[in-house]
């Protein structure tokens, strides 16, 4: 294992062996002086679900009330006069069924797929290189849509989409290190919201096994779940 660094055990030497408020958790994170960059700021959930059951998948979006402080790059796949309407909105690229290859050859400078449904014949060859990455348009998380301006906008503004990995762990991210705490705080609570309310009818016993927020650099802080349970 690589020896942590003088600012990361300096970071982590500050965490108490305790579960934090969430708001006090982090107000401890935006005093940790690690990166010389505006560092991501995420929260992950080990949530106690089976995800090879599919009753207990969890997976969801919501509109960050702050949004995410990160211009994401946004693909559209359609064709016809949708094209027109994903560029209007802002998308960065807009693509027919020819950049199905493209990706197949590597390109990946994108941080979101949308496609059309009559697309996802082509797109669905796509699976094994977008889905590992979270990238897979789903209609679930209104990435696959006639409606392809208001997505464009949506992922824009800052909509975060998750999904519980097949280790039961939810992770998303809730803005950056520069953000007021008011704001990182609105941001964390609407999240944390968003995951409790899509417990799923199969999952048994305690949601919410365990709760950290972390920024790209720093080490994990441990949140108190009955602080984030709604």
């Amino acid at each position: 294992m690589a020896k942590k660094g003088k600012k990361y055990r300096a970071a982590a030497s500050k965490i108490e062996q305790k579960d934090y408020d969430l708001r006090e958790a982090l107000e401890l994170l935006k005093s940790m002086d690690i990166a010389k960059f505006d560092e991501t700021v995420e929260m992950a959930f080990r949530l106690g679900v089976d995800p090879r059951r599919a009753d207990q998948m969890v997976r969801g979006t919501l509109m960050l009330p702050n949004g995410t402080g990160k211009t994401k790059r946004v693909l559209v796949i359609a064709d016809g006069e949708r094209q027109k309407q994903a560029e209007e909105a802002g998308a960065d690229i807009v693509a027919g069924e020819e950049i199905v290859q493209k990706i197949q050859d590597g390109f990946l400078e994108f941080d979101a797929v949308i496609a059309t449904p009559a697309m996802m014949r082509v797109v669905g060859r796509l699976g094994k290189v977008l889905g590992p990455r979270g990238l897979m348009p789903n209609p679930k998380t209104g990435t696959v849509t006639m409606d392809v301006a208001n997505a464009v906008k949506e992922i824009k503004a800052g909509k975060v989409a998750y999904k519980v990995d097949k280790t039961g762990i939810v992770h998303a991210p809730i803005g950056k290190k520069s953000f007021g705490l008011d704001k990182l705080f609105a941001n964390a609570e609407a999240l944390a919201n968003s995951v409790v309310k899509a417990k799923p009818p199969g999952a048994k016993g305690k949601y919410l096994k365990s709760v950290y927020v972390s920024a790209t650099m720093s080490p994990g802080i441990s949140i108190d779940t009955s602080s984030v349970s709604g």
